[in-house]
């Protein structure tokens, strides 16, 4: 309903547009009239040049007929209606728009076209009430989040009001050209936790039904890895959704594409990222690997075929070796090829054939060094024949027993001493042991000569004796020269043998010293 005062301004404007109307429509017939005396006078006066006057104009429209005259007039009638219709049309229009938003105005997308402020609010009210955002999801499933779950509101009527103060009523007619002053965002009000609840309710959140992301793997078949494809997975980014969500429910759009939209997360690699082809690569060098161990006439071949089972690479790409699966290895090549602190077999210069148990010489490979040595060889892609790092000095053979061929041997019962090298006989000849009486034996077992060393005082207990060539094996125990002994062999050690040392005469001290290196075995037995 109208007030008083609208009707009253608006018969007002009626009433000076009609006088208007009437007052335009008389200076048109008038300007008229007198346009159409002056081009009559100027008729004349052209015919005047061509002709002699004859007479004096005495009326200039004496030449126009009634039937002209009213034609003329009639035109004008016309085009003054139709001006003034059309002023009569853009004042009642512009009076509408008054309290009426321009033609093609819009809120939030939503058209309030031609309404009023409270007619806007019922439309707006009306739209977000259906308002409804799709979630759309990967494989065609999708979710909705409808108005009502999260009390979805508009804001307040003061942005409305400020849309119709910008639009000017008598620029209405220009609006009709430009969307200048018709487009608002009013920020709809949410319910920010209900919102979130109606997120972590989302079933593309349920545990069951997350396919994490995964990264390329790499499978080792035919002698060489291919790349698995990787596994896209559907794990969507809550945040990432959340602010999306948000950003469409204030603009009241209506779908979100969660793949587009950059929801899902993603693996960190695919089948043609460099760092995939990058570390395919570095697993083939690796498996292309050969090492062979050589102890002695036995070897042992390591590839590509057990070397696969000890690599790892993990989610980032980071290629590691199961140093485990390593030093199982190396165990297995200790168990069977390490010689220390197992019985040695030894043919006899007598002939015989026996077992020797002690002793401190042997092989005994160093685990942890190996294990090094052999993942920097797999790293560099080698292919070799080597023997593994072993603790202390290896043995001078790598046949079974390691004793080889180059040794000093040693019969306590028969106190007889050999000495071979590479397999001849150097020196030979009776010796004296440890004094069994005392309780100073020498010790049997197989041990490794420590060192050699020329004119040395030996000291003990209550005694100290000087020795031209000294060759220790056994802690304090060694071979030496006995220059205050002029027997040797037999049974001398029984009752008046050595401190445990072997007792030799000058010459086969002699020549064994300038014939021996550190590291031959000793055998006694």
């Amino acid at each position: 309903m109208k007030s008083g005062e609208e009707r009253l301004n608006e018969e007002s404007v009626e009433k000076s547009t009609e006088e208007t109307i009437e007052e335009s429509m008389d200076e048109l017939v008038e300007e008229q009239i007198e346009k159409s005396k002056e081009e009559l006078i100027e008729n004349q006066i052209e015919e005047s040049k061509e002709e002699p006057v004859i007479e004096q104009i005495e009326n200039p429209v004496k030449g126009l007929t009634e039937e002209s005259i009213k034609k003329r007039k009639k035109i004008i009638k016309s085009i003054a209606i139709f001006f003034c219709t059309l002023l009569i049309v853009y004042f009642g229009m512009t009076i509408y728009f008054m309290n009426h938003f321009y033609i093609g105005s819009t809120i939030n997308s939503i058209s309030v076209s031609g309404t009023n402020i409270e007619d806007a609010k019922r439309v707006i009210a009306s739209k977000l009430q259906n308002y409804t955002l799709n979630l759309k999801e990967r494989e065609g499933k999708s979710k909705q989040i409808k108005a009502s779950d999260v009390d979805l509101k508009l804001g307040s009527d003061e942005e409305l009001n400020k849309l119709m103060n910008r639009q000017n009523p008598f620029k209405w007619v220009a609006a009709l050209f430009t969307l200048k002053d018709c487009r608002m965002n009013i920020e709809p009000s949410y319910d920010e936790k209900l919102l979130k609840e109606k997120i972590d309710k989302l079933s593309c959140f349920s545990s069951d039904n997350i396919v994490e992301p995964k990264n390329p793997s790499f499978k080792y078949e035919d002698n060489g890895y291919v790349i698995i494809s990787e596994v896209p997975g559907n794990k969507v980014d809550k945040d990432i959704l959340y602010y999306h969500v948000v950003n469409s429910i204030l603009k009241l759009e209506n779908e979100i594409d969660l793949e587009s939209a950059g929801c899902y997360i993603k693996p960190q690699y695919n089948s043609q990222s460099e760092k995939t082809i990058e570390v395919k690569n570095t697993l083939n060098k690796y498996v292309s690997s050969k090492v062979t161990y050589a102890f002695g006439e036995n070897k042992e071949t390591l590839d590509g075929s057990i070397i696969n089972t000890w690599i790892k690479v993990d989610d980032n790409f980071q290629i590691t070796f199961d140093e485990k699966k390593v030093k199982t290895y190396i165990d297995t090549l200790s168990e069977l090829y390490d010689t220390f602190g197992k019985a040695k077999k030894f043919i006899t210069s007598s002939g015989n054939t026996i077992y020797i148990d002690g002793g401190d010489y042997g092989r005994s490979i160093d685990k942890n060094k190996e294990v090094i040595n052999l993942i920097k060889d797999i790293k560099e892609g080698r292919t070799i024949i080597k023997e593994p790092a072993y603790l202390s000095q290896a043995a001078f053979s790598s046949d079974n027993s390691d004793i080889g061929t180059t040794y000093v041997e040693i019969d306590l019962s028969k106190q007889h001493l050999w000495f071979y090298k590479n397999g001849s006989l150097i020196v030979e000849g009776d010796v004296v042991t440890g004094d069994i009486s005392k309780n100073y034996p020498t010790r049997k077992g197989v041990y490794k000569l420590k060192y050699k060393a020329r004119n040395t005082i030996l000291r003990g207990p209550g005694y100290a004796v000087f020795v031209n060539y000294w060759m220790p094996y056994d802690g304090g125990i060694g071979i030496h020269d006995a220059s205050w002994r002029e027997n040797f062999g037999g049974a001398i050690y029984q009752t008046n043998g050595s401190h445990g040392c072997v007792n030799s005469p000058y010459n086969v001290a002699h020549l064994i010293y300038n014939n021996i290196e550190p590291g031959t075995p000793i055998i006694c037995y």
